[in-house]
């Protein structure tokens, strides 16, 4: 992406290229600053997936707050988890909800390949858009470093008192300030970057699944040892998910401190439908009444004034 193209993007569309959600103020959930940032706007090389990403901060955040880094599942939108994604901001973080190359997914995949390096290869492609993967394919530009990147270029560029360009380190994130989070694919995706990277912290949303051969074992590059010390794992799952085998499975070859994984029971929420045949996997990102066990998987960025 050449500088002048950007410049010349960007000058038409400032600031208002972003969509405002929200009014700034600090100090209550209403008081945070949500924009919509589309990927396309951020580097015109994109060419799908292009539904907004989702910028939260604060105008009282502290400019050494971290960042929260999200990846919906299959299908999913970022702005779809903003129930747990205002709660990591509460919780003293900036976070930016990434749309990324999320269709299809590994567990689609894999399983119909005997390569055990199967679901490792598909994930690098979609982290960095290089590797050996001969199942899945996509431009270097729309993998989710280089999209992480350039939302993280871009805010700082039309909000440069907000501090989101402490979060790079030239062309790459800076990873020790990040906190990487998904739900369902994402959350693979956020494992399988905190075993390449050491991050802050990690926290799963019921996922991964990845599994190989017909006794579906944990692939193996979900087996330790990563970039990311286990003590800085934290992770979830219903117990009514359809994949729970596979989720406990996983989480044990990740070695996840037993005390840092919460298992949800809670019935579905009333007066509400979900549709689907895995209702209990999505509501995990969704139903405020886990509010506190979002709050204790986040831990504090930093504190609000």
């Amino acid at each position: 992406m050449s500088p002048s193209r950007t410049s010349r993007r960007l000058s038409r569309s400032s600031l208002a290229g972003l969509a405002l959600l929200a009014t700034p103020a600090w100090g209550d959930p209403g008081a945070l600053v949500l924009r919509q940032v589309r990927p396309s706007l951020a580097d015109p090389a994109v060419r799908q997936f292009d539904e907004p990403s989702v910028a939260i901060t604060a105008k009282a955040m502290p400019a050494d707050a971290p960042l929260v880094v999200f990846l919906p599942g299959t299908g999913g939108k970022p702005e779809n988890a903003l129930p747990a994604l205002r709660v990591a901001a509460q919780q003293g973080y900036r976070v930016l909800g990434l749309e990324y190359d999320d269709d299809p997914a590994v567990v689609q995949v894999c399983p119909r390949d005997p390569d055990p390096a199967c679901s490792a290869d598909f994930r690098e492609m979609r982290l960095t858009g290089g590797g050996r993967s001969t199942t899945v394919a996509n431009p270097t530009a729309e993998a989710i470093v280089p999209r992480l990147v350039a939302a993280l270029r871009l805010l700082a560029k039309v909000a440069p008192d907000e501090g989101w360009g402490r979060y790079l380190d030239s062309d790459q994130p800076r990873w020790s300030e990040i906190l990487v989070s998904g739900l369902s694919q994402g959350a693979g995706m956020a494992a399988y970057i905190a075993k390449q990277h050491a991050v802050r912290r990690v926290v799963l949303f019921s996922s991964p699944w990845d599994f190989t051969g017909p006794e579906r074992r944990p692939a193996p590059w979900l087996y330790p040892t990563g970039a990311t010390p286990v003590e800085r794992w934290y992770a979830e799952y219903n117990t009514r998910e359809n994949t729970v085998p596979l989720i406990r499975a996983a989480y044990a070859a990740l070695k996840i401190p037993r005390d840092h994984i919460r298992v949800f029971a809670l019935d579905l929420p009333a007066g509400r439908q979900f549709n689907g045949p895995n209702p209990y996997h999505g509501i995990t990102i969704h139903d405020l009444r886990y509010t506190p066990d979002w709050q204790a998987m986040f831990g504090k960025g930093i504190d609000a004034p």
